[in-house]
């Protein structure tokens, strides 16, 4: 079978490569001038730097963690994130430590009371944004020092105008745990993730061409292919006929710094409402302080509403934007039997990397590539 990839990110990758072991002549075209899409790494001053924001690896799936430790070896970091406040200092997620800070408490049951008493605000009401459905799970001053704010600049609009669903699994710990995931595994690359997309496609049968826009020669690659499977954008493939999906976008300002420690830490968010950014970054502690001497590299991660034309970096999965999904991929379906839409984009989904494999896998099990095109 004669097949184009589109996009060489974690489920282009996994698609091509598994579907040229078993044979087909693989195409992977990648817009961008590397491989590797978001989880994108490059070396400076001996520092792996992640160019579009932190990724740390973070699964459960026994199958996904053996799957992607083929293409590189982990090391054990544990995403423990620092909160700033006005200079005040949290950890994340809400757990014992941040209650302490917080109240002054020392046990689970002091915390427990705590925030019950902050709880009442809401007694005998069911939330009906993230506002309320914040201060239902964790009170009133976490929710104002640790959240408002800092989901306000993350979406672009307040809290209130937020649905409830988004913040209804924040983790609350009445333990002093400042892992920030739950997960059975967890790690960084040692050398970077670039290095994971790069043996993934060094298989026979895969040719990768980068600065390539899919878009610009639309109907001659379809033409051309037997199948095509679509990691970008799903209403910018049908030209937006349906209407414009909404995304957010992200900026970042990456710099080299003369000092062999900035903050500390790999991740300290920022969740007043004075400071722009969401978020410092820190990439060599990901690595536990590995890099040239004297040099670290920091990046500021300001949100960005997102217009045609810029980089989307994740969906906003509200009502409406969910049902034009729908109807995109009805459309799909219709008039594109022979293109597979996967990924982030292609499947409006806010996937972490592991959930990415795991589509990708799923999605080799099915049925597209049960027969040719009907030429």
């Amino acid at each position: 079978m004669k097949l184009l990839v589109v996009g060489a990110g974690l489920f282009g990758a996994t698609v091509a490569r598994e579907r040229a072991l078993k044979g087909d002549s693989v195409d992977v075209i990648e817009k961008r001038e590397h491989l590797a899409g978001n989880i994108y790494t490059e070396d400076i001053e001996g520092i792996q730097v992640h160019r579009y924001g932190a990724h740390i690896f973070h699964t459960s799936n026994q199958k996904v963690w053996e799957y992607i430790n083929q293409f590189a070896t982990f090391n054990r970091y544990t995403n423990e994130v620092i909160a700033n406040y006005r200079g005040e200092i949290y950890n994340l997620p809400f757990n014992m430590n941040t209650f302490n800070k917080m109240w002054g408490v020392i046990t689970p049951e002091e915390a427990e009371k705590k925030i019950d008493e902050q709880r009442a605000a809401m007694a005998g009401k069911k939330p009906e944004n993230l506002e309320e459905q914040a201060i239902s799970l964790v009170g009133t001053d976490i929710y104002r020092k640790l959240i408002k704010d800092y989901t306000a600049k993350q979406w672009g609009r307040e809290p209130k105008e937020l649905p409830a669903f988004i913040i209804r699994r924040l983790p609350v710990r009445f333990t002093y745990d400042n892992n920030y995931f739950n997960d059975l595994y967890q790690g960084i690359p040692v050398g970077g993730y670039t290095q994971i997309v790069e043996k993934m496609l060094d298989v026979p049968n895969i040719n990768v061409e980068l600065n390539t826009d899919f878009l610009e020669n639309k109907q001659d690659y379809l033409n051309r292919y037997d199948k095509v499977i679509y990691t970008g954008m799903i209403d910018q493939f049908f030209d937006y006929q349906l209407g414009t999906l909404e995304y957010r976008s992200l900026r970042f300002d990456t710099e080299v710094l003369d000092t062999d420690n900035f903050q500390g830490n790999a991740v300290v968010n920022y969740t007043d409402s004075e400071t722009p950014f969401t978020r410092i970054i820190e990439h060599k502690h990901f690595e536990f302080g590995k890099g040239n001497r004297g040099k670290t590299v920091i990046t500021h991660e300001y949100p960005a509403n997102w217009t045609k034309g810029d980089e989307p970096y994740y969906p906003v999965n509200n009502s409406e934007n969910n049902h034009l999904f729908t109807q995109y991929r009805e459309l799909a379906t219709q008039e594109t039997p022979q293109v597979a839409f996967g990924g982030r984009l292609g499947l409006y989904r806010y996937y972490n990397m592991d959930q990415v494999i795991t589509a990708a896998l799923q999605f080799l099990q099915g049925n597209f590539f049960d027969a040719k095109r009907n030429e």
